[in-house]
């Protein structure tokens, strides 16, 4: 009878082991060919793994198998000696005396993925996706990315937060609207879910603060650089508090633990895309419809949607925060009610207006959130005033009959965060699979 043991430490076969071996000692790396070079009786193999490239040499007469027989693509095993070489990435290289395939490429790369940028375009690098990630650059997107996702979790666990999974599909949608994708679900009407909303709210009343990553869908027939039919949020709800404003200040904490974190963890993939985090040390915040004016005024811009800000608006307000005050972000509080789902919290001083926000970064919206109402009676006086019933809604509103502490939170689109901190072109670049109108593979 044998039995399952945990899994003990795996021997080094990575670049550790090559810069801590002394020279002339073998050594046994693992890895995929990124790309060779033939010059003549020496060659150069360059090794692709998770810690980046390893330089090896192959030599005629002294390994085997032909270099003609290694091509790029290629998964071995190379076995050869430690030698110093300051030229090498990273002043060391394996001189090769043994190669092994554990797989074969079984046709040349459509892609030149060797190459310090991809010179294609955004359709073939999607086209090919699984392939265009393996370029160190565009798999250096999704390893800051990471970090994002990393930087998130961990704020939110040291400040006392619940992570909840939350379902994605349902009877009724948080936003309303009709940008749902509907679907029959065992003969029964559903959607793919929005946002998490109404479940993060619901769970405020059974641990004060959750929060949640996953994916939401919108059905907007949008084809710009800025939208995803499908995209991740990074959602966060907290019970208990006193203003929107502390939900402000929860997200500035997260994004200073966050580039922290980037500084001192992904240090060289930073370096490797020339990236420049952003000063977060302090982030002003500025009332929608004065947001509105200043650009307005500045800028010369007529206003033309008074209850919402249009891409434009949002881009002059980012370029006035930057000249003004030298900052990426500006939270825009106070949108319009008419504007913000049903669950938004009026603002008591003037009901035209909510107690919500938007965090811009670098003029894009990468957050939308706010104090919801908690009140059962007032949400059901606004849910009636907007022509909805409590079909669908009842278990939600449910929750607001039983109790609810004042609350509030936030959803960050983790693909426009990432787009902005790196300054793609598209948003697509900052997705792993895009899902958009008209692409659904891979």
């Amino acid at each position: 009878m044998d039995f399952i043991e945990e899994a003990g430490k795996r021997e080094e076969t990575g670049l550790e082991k090559l810069l801590r071996l002394e020279e002339d000692q073998e050594m046994c790396m693992e890895g995929a060919v990124h790309s060779v070079r033939d010059m003549g009786e020496i060659g150069f193999v360059i090794l692709r793994k998770r810690e980046g490239l390893i330089q090896t040499v192959w030599e005629e007469g002294k390994t085997e198998p032909d270099l003609g027989k290694i091509r790029e693509g290629d998964v071995v095993r190379a076995t050869g000696t430690v030698r110093t070489e300051e030229r090498s990435p990273h002043g060391r290289e394996l001189c090769l005396t043994r190669v092994e395939h554990l797989s074969h490429a079984a046709c040349p790369l459509p892609l030149a993925i060797d190459k310090w940028k991809l010179n294609t375009s955004l359709e073939a690098k999607l086209d090919y996706r699984s392939l265009s990630l393996r370029n160190l650059r565009e798999r250096a997107v999704f390893r800051i990315q990471e970090g994002l996702v990393r930087g998130f979790r961990d704020y939110l666990y040291e400040q006392g937060f619940t992570e909840i999974h939350t379902p994605k599909i349902g009877a009724k949608s948080a936003e309303g609207g009709a940008n749902m994708f509907k679907l029959s679900y065992f003969h029964h009407p559903a959607v793919l879910q929005q946002s998490p909303q109404l479940y993060k709210q619901m769970m405020v009343g059974v641990f004060d603060r959750v929060f949640e990553t996953g994916p939401v869908f919108r059905a907007e027939k949008h084809n710009t650089r800025r939208h995803l039919n499908e995209y991740t949020s990074l959602d966060f709800e907290m019970g208990y508090i006193d203003s929107f404003m502390d939900l402000c200040r929860m997200e500035t904490g997260f994004l200073r633990y966050a580039m922290k974190l980037l500084k001192e963890k992904y240090e060289k993939e930073l370096d490797l895309l020339k990236v420049t985090l952003p000063d977060v040390s302090r982030i002003p915040c500025v009332r929608f419809d004065e947001a509105k004016e200043l650009v307005s005024e500045k800028y010369s811009r007529k206003m033309k949607n008074p209850f919402d800000l249009e891409p434009e608006e949002e881009e002059l307000i980012g370029r006035y925060f930057k000249e003004e005050y030298d900052t990426d972000f500006v939270f825009v509080t106070h949108y319009p009610s008419k504007k913000r789902p049903f669950y938004a919290m009026d603002d008591p001083s003037d009901e035209r207006y909510t107690l919500s926000f938007d965090l811009l970064f670098k003029g894009l919206e990468v957050t939308t959130g706010g104090q919801r109402i908690h009140d059962a009676a007032k949400l059901l006086e606004k849910m009636e005033k907007r022509g909805m019933t409590e079909e669908g809604l009842k278990q939600y509103v449910d929750a607001f009959r039983f109790g609810m502490p004042p609350h509030g939170g936030l959803g960050i689109g983790l693909e426009r965060l990432t787009m902005q901190l790196l300054g793609c072109d598209n948003i697509r670049d900052a997705c792993l699979f895009p899902r958009d109108m008209s692409r659904l593979e891979p």
